[in-house]
């Protein structure tokens, strides 16, 4: 996988960076926008089975399958489709986890989500816009084989993640015998009980440096994940706002399933 796991290069590549939203000069920072800084990404393969990256963006932006499509015809494609409202209100929480949701109100926020996209907020701001996955997806079935592409529902990855990650494997050309470790929930999100501790967790800091030192990477990530699940909550979404973006969704996602040839029923629910 690339040194950068989201370098975002077929959606923004060629682009001067500018969004505008609260902390989102990460994003200006950490994107990958010429062809010469993305293939320095990957200065380290030789002879690998597969190479790869994990931009989520690809799946949302209107022009990465044209991108990605241009570049490298023969790719193979890997999405996963969570239930489109449970995904936005999760990256709301996400959003409020790392401090930079202004707003504590969801509700308020997809009030506020035409403004912020008007004004130039990055992508991660687009909490109901990104759920319309039929019309996301739509572009890559027209652009690639459909043997190029495999999706998932996040509900596979929940009750059987080495299930899915064996019919991944296959698909890549690689070893279905391998099992990864699949015990640790990463990067969970959810409202913070101390903005303090989430801050210590998630920023850069001498205390969480210096503990990183001391400890196996993997074993940090583990203890890092840990502690923020203790430190979150989940306030449970209200049923009105639940039922107006499912109504939203209804007809994207009756094309999904046509699109996929499965039963979505269970998101309309």
């Amino acid at each position: 996988m690339s040194s950068v796991k989201e370098p975002k290069f077929f959606a923004l590549n060629g682009h001067s960076l500018n969004f505008r939203g609260p902390g989102d000069e990460r994003f200006n920072l950490d994107t990958t926008t010429t062809l010469a800084a993305y293939r320095q990404l990957f200065e380290q393969v030789r002879n690998e089975q597969a190479v790869g990256e994990a931009s989520v963006i690809y799946l949302h932006h209107p022009t990465a399958s044209e991108a990605i499509a241009r570049y490298i015809p023969d790719v193979k494609l890997v999405a996963v489709l969570r239930n489109p409202v449970d995904r936005a209100y999760s990256a709301f929480l996400f959003q409020l986890r790392e401090g930079y949701e202004p707003l504590a109100d969801f509700d308020g926020a997809l009030h506020a989500e035409s403004q912020r996209i008007a004004d130039g907020w990055y992508y991660t701001w687009h909490y109901r816009d990104q759920g319309f996955y039929h019309r996301n997806l739509q572009r890559y079935f027209e652009r690639f084989d459909p043997s190029q592409v495999r999706v998932y529902l996040h509900e596979e990855l929940e009750q059987g993640p080495q299930v899915m990650l064996t019919d991944i494997f296959r698909f890549l050309g690689l070893d279905d015998r391998f099992r990864p470790d699949v015990a640790t929930r990463h990067n969970p999100s959810g409202r913070p009980r101390s903005v303090r501790a989430q801050r210590l967790l998630t920023r850069p800091n001498p205390v969480k440096e210096a503990a990183k030192s001391l400890m196996p990477e993997r074993f940090g990530h583990r203890l890092i994940s840990r502690l923020q699940a203790v430190n979150l909550e989940r306030p449970p979404l209200r049923p009105e706002t639940r039922a107006a973006l499912v109504e939203g969704y209804r007809d994207d996602i009756r094309r999904l399933e046509d699109l996929l040839g499965r039963d979505l029923s269970h998101w309309l629910r």
